[in-house]
Parts: C-alpha cells; structure tokens; sequence
C-alpha cells in the first residue's frame, strides 16, 4: 500500500507546502482536504474518491471547493466528503455559502459513521483529539498493516488517543511547535515535536511521519531530529509529494 502525502503545512500554504491532506491512491481515500488536495489527481487510480475530515478548520476543508477540477482531470464518477455532523453543517453554512462559492462543488457530504469498511475490505476508525472545536484521528487496519492519522492536537504521552494508535506501522502525526513553544501547543490545540516522538514510542508504532508542520520554517533544519530521534529512531519529516509504501 501507498501514501501520498499531498500537503504537509497547517494553518497556511507556503512556497514548499501546501496544507493538511494525506491520500492514499489504491483505495481512493484522502485524509483532510487542504490545499494539497488538488494534487490527488496525479496520483489517484480508481473513478472515486472518499474524503475523511479531521475537522472543519480552513487548512483541512477548503480543498473541497476544488472538486470540480479535480473530477474532471480524474474523471471521477463520485466524491463524498464524511466529517461529524456538525462540522459538515458549518462547512455547508460557511465555507460553502452562496455569496462565498455560489455553484455548489460536486461532492457529496455525509455524516461520519463509528466505523466504516473501505473498499478493500479494510477497516476505519476513528476517535477524538484535544483541539479548539473539536477534531479526529483516523486509523485504518489492513490484514498485516495499519496507519494512524493525527493531527490539530496537543501531543502528550498519557492522552486518551495514545492507545488508539498503539502499534501501528505508520503514524503520521503534526509537529507544528518547537519542544519550548509548550504554552502556545497548548493554546492552540497544537503538538511540540518533543511530545510527539514520545507518543510514537509509548504507543509502539513502527514509522513516525511528521506533518502539519509549521509555514514559517524556512526549511527543516529548525527541526531538532537529532534529539527526537534519541527518543524514536524512525522518525522522518514528510514533504509534499513524498511517497510512502508501508
């Protein structure tokens, strides 16, 4: 199985990354529809497309207003966006409001069941994070694989979603502040890379991919990866377009 990663920052694209969306081009799944999300066309090899929302924030959602390019350069028969109840309704009132984007997109939203079967057979779950308003992490379990999706919250060893992930292959978690930014994660509902590798190491997960990482990082050199990986070895920053069998 193949991930795409389609774009990497949070909050705002910059000349590197485009923000928060995951694909996984076999199955037809995309994790988030931030900006990156146009580039799924590239890479997708069904006729359909099933879009998972963590949330409703901008850097996750505003990729479905571009659904009409995207089917008509995959010349994809269907694409549903599924997100809680209530983050579809705000992105239906808001984001999708006549005087914003007056011709709906054709995309198809649908509340987000407890558990779904992808089209492979595979299984998705999901379960909730600490962050303003509210969001999801995702994990998908093959026969002899699985992958875990976190993002927009605040990273800890002993959180609640630590246990949902334990023992995955890849976890591809956000690293959006440096280990003495702790007051702002909080704040903000988002992870310190310094919490976030202890996560990956207590849950015993297999890779560690971070994403959502911060627009203003001139490159990823602002990134301590020395001193994470102390903590677990398998830890990589992921790029936009980077391509990870797993």
């Amino acid at each position: 199985m193949k991930l795409v990663l389609l774009g990497t920052t949070g909050y705002h694209a910059n000349d590197r990354r485009q923000t928060a969306s995951l694909l996984l081009p076999e199955l037809g799944v995309a994790l988030d529809a931030g900006t990156g999300i146009y580039r799924a066309s590239d890479y997708l090899q069904t006729d359909s497309l099933d879009i998972f929302l963590s949330h409703a924030h901008l850097d996750h959602s505003i990729g479905l207003t571009f659904m009409f390019d995207l089917r008509y350069r995959s010349r994809l028969s269907r694409v549903t966006a599924y997100a809680e109840a209530a983050k579809l309704a705000a992105i239906q009132q808001h984001l999708l409001a006549e005087l914003l984007f007056p011709v709906p997109p054709p995309v198809e939203l649908k509340p987000l069941p407890r558990k779904m079967t992808l089209a492979d057979g595979s299984r998705l779950t999901h379960f909730p994070l600490k962050h303003p308003g509210g969001s999801l992490g995702f994990r998908i379990d093959w026969p002899g694989r699985s992958l875990a999706y976190v993002t927009d919250t605040t990273a800890h060893a002993d959180a609640d979603y630590v246990e949902k992930i334990a023992g995955v292959d890849l976890l591809v978690h956000e690293a959006y502040f440096h280990d003495h930014e702790g007051e702002q994660a909080e704040l903000t509902g988002h992870s310190c890379l310094g919490a976030v590798v202890e996560v990956a190491a207590k849950a015993g997960v297999g890779r560690l991919v971070l994403v959502h990482i911060n627009p203003l990082l001139d490159d990823d050199e602002g990134l301590d990866l020395g001193a994470a990986r102390d903590v677990f070895a398998d830890t990589i920053v992921g790029e936009d377009r980077m391509e990870i069998d797993f």
